[in-house]
């Protein structure tokens, strides 16, 4: 059985303890940091006070961006799919020439 690691994190002046594996802690950690990073510059850039409204915010902005990754890994796959198939085609051209 994996052990279990107790650890508290900071966000948006609350603190949420959490049972992780050790393995997670980084990701976390690094996580929570960027949110609260993204707390400041929002409340800093549109002088928002109602931690809700930021924190409504802060979920967009990082859900646009997955979106986003998962929009462009759909296009690169597509575009690899093309340029296999046209080479794919090259090779059937030269061998049954």
């Amino acid at each position: 059985m994996s052990e279990k690691l107790k650890i508290k994190l900071s966000i948006a002046n609350r603190v949420y303890p959490l049972t992780i594996t050790p393995s997670q802690e980084e990701g976390l950690r690094k996580a929570a940091k960027n949110i609260e990073a993204m707390i400041k510059q929002f409340e800093q850039s549109y002088s928002v006070q109602d931690k809700q409204d930021v924190l409504a915010m802060c979920a967009l902005q990082f859900a646009s961006q997955v979106e986003q990754k998962s929009l462009d890994k759909d296009y690169a796959n597509e575009t690899v799919e093309l340029k296999l198939d046209a080479l794919n085609d090259l090779l059937d051209s030269h061998l049954n020439s």
